[in-house]
């Protein structure tokens, strides 16, 4: 008997992992053919409770105490994890200040992502486009810091009852943030003042009502940011002593 529910209980598992599988690989994808700093950048219509990366990322604002919401993909990414997310904010171990992080490896069978990262938003009253650059940067420094070779990122900000930014506006700030941010790493990098790192992909996951503005509004952004990043001054940094 014992080893019959053993055998069921693989099944299951297979099951549940199989179906996870077949999610990621149908969702629509759309990879832009520039690749900024040799990062592959992509539009995914998926959650991130179910995209397969090293570091998986989303935002939360400071948590109030009338209570969180949690609606779509912030919901089931919760569920997913157990209700990590909301044990977390509920008993004030993450405050979700603007630029406050948490990173914790999930449990086996819950998630596919090999690590997790929460970024704070700050009060929700606060929100705005510069909420989003911070998150850019933060996103960018830590995914070279923990040498995430594969980086997705959802902002569930639509998910927490919120539509103050438009959607694909808000991926555009946060993809130009993020490649200029990874740009400064790599200069530092090739100056000999950090270890040599590179990031291959990061996926932005976005909604099907979204998906559309976010391909086109990222798109530009990649266009715009990569103009910037050649007027940089090419100069060490550091000055050497003669």
């Amino acid at each position: 008997m014992k080893t019959k529910v053993i055998a069921l209980n693989l099944a299951l598992a297979f099951v549940v992992a199989s179906a996870s599988a077949a999610e990621t690989s149908a969702a629509k994808e759309n990879v832009f053919a520039t690749k900024p700093l040799g990062i592959q950048l992509s539009i995914k219509m998926i959650g991130p409770y179910t995209q397969e990366t090293d570091l998986q990322i989303i935002c939360l604002f400071k948590h109030k105490d009338s209570g969180d919401t949690y609606q779509g993909a912030a919901k089931e990414t919760d569920a997913h994890l157990g209700g990590l997310l909301s044990a977390l904010r509920n008993r004030g171990e993450f405050v979700g200040e603007l630029g406050e992080t948490f990173l914790f490896t999930p449990t086996q069978g819950s998630i596919p992502a090999k690590r997790f990262m929460v970024i704070g938003l700050g009060e929700e009253k606060d929100l705005s486009l510069d909420s989003l650059r911070v998150v850019g940067r933060i996103a960018a420094r830590e995914a070279v810091r923990l040498k995430a070779k594969h980086v997705a990122w959802a902002p569930v900000i639509r998910d927490e009852g919120n539509s103050t930014i438009e959607v694909g506006e808000g991926d555009r700030v946060f993809a130009e943030q993020f490649l200029s941010a990874y740009d400064t790493e790599k200069r530092l990098q090739a100056q000999g003042l950090a270890p040599k790192f590179s990031i291959e992909d990061i996926v932005i996951e976005a909604g099907p009502s979204y998906f559309d503005s976010a391909v086109k509004q990222v798109g530009e952004g990649i266009d715009s940011v990569n103009a910037e990043l050649a007027k940089r001054d090419a100069a060490p940094y550091v000055t050497t002593a003669k």
